[in-house]
């Protein structure tokens, strides 16, 4: 009876190097940044605009990949203890210490050659940024050490709508930092509602994460009033002009289904909730952004 071995370039082999990149993840940072790229750009963009956004979506896909790749290297040993992240093959032992970090530092160096040749050095020097911020500030030295991570780190994770941004401008602009401030707002309640049942899997990983440190109770007031703050910021786009009625009315729904999720789970706490809550986040920021692009194109 033959086994098969999995070679270096195997698919098999290809298909964990790629899990490492926490692909949907990803798939959602380069959709904000793909927004901020549209915001930027009056109108139609023409062939030459929409060269740029390809070019500055595939090196900041790359950056951010070897960010994550970066991360499940330094987290392997509390992925391991997570059922949420134990599949991964660094958790597993399946690809060795050396190979992520390689493959992280080659994801990383081809991305930064994209963005400084062929989009600019701003976006090149703010994404390496967005990496050293997540990576190392976040990965490193926050999330073992206090229950404001998310808060914290959340900077880094707030960044993609201005990497795009400058990626088409050249520049950092106030409707940039609106769009940052969103997701700035939204990714404590949402990291929160999914710590709140996952909270077994966090204390036996060692992690402060807030309902570890502070309770069930007082996390729960956390998220609440966070969608709150949010629910305002969300408004930001329209009373600044950067969008139309279309958008308004989007934000307001979805804000304040946010913030209904968020109320019942104050009130009535139940991990089948936390979860809904959680999902609905997701659904929240992405259809939230989306409903930015087509007011953009449509109003």
């Amino acid at each position: 009876m033959s086994t098969s071995v999995a070679t270096p370039m195997s698919p098999s082999v290809l298909r964990q190097f790629y899990a490492l990149t926490k692909p949907r993840v990803v798939q959602l940072i380069v959709f904000c940044a793909l927004i901020g790229m549209v915001l930027a750009v009056p109108g139609l963009p023409g062939i030459a605009e929409l060269r740029l956004m390809a070019l500055a979506c595939v090196g900041i896909w790359l950056v951010a990949g070897a960010a994550a790749a970066f991360n499940c290297l330094v987290e392997k040993g509390i992925d391991a203890k997570m059922k949420r992240t134990a599949w991964r093959p660094t958790a597993k032992g399946q690809l060795a210490d050396g190979q992520t970090l390689l493959f992280s530092v080659l994801l990383c160096l081809m991305g930064s050659v994209v963005l400084y040749v062929w989009v600019n050095p701003l976006t090149m020097w703010l994404t390496f940024a967005t990496f050293v911020g997540y990576a190392v500030v976040y990965t490193v030295i926050l999330k073992p050490l206090t229950p404001q991570n998310i808060v914290i780190g959340g900077a880094s994770g707030a960044m993609p709508p201005v990497l795009g941004w400058a990626a088409m401008t050249g520049q950092v602009g106030p409707e940039a930092l609106i769009l940052f401030l969103i997701i700035f707002l939204w990714t404590p309640p949402h990291f929160w509602a999914l710590a709140l049942y996952r909270v077994e899997d966090y204390r036996q990983s060692g992690l402060p994460m807030l309902p570890v440190t502070h309770g069930n109770e007082f996390t729960r007031l956390q998220i609440l009033l966070y969608t709150l703050v949010l629910f305002a910021a969300s408004l930001m786009p329209f009373i600044f002009g950067m969008s139309s009625w279309l958008y308004l009315a989007a934000a307001f729904v979805l804000s304040l289904g946010f913030f209904l999720y968020a109320f019942k789970l104050w009130r009535h706490y139940s991990d089948a909730l936390a979860r809904r809550t959680f999902r609905f986040s997701l659904i929240h920021l992405s259809t939230l952004f989306a409903a930015l692009l087509l007011d953009h194109y449509l109003l």
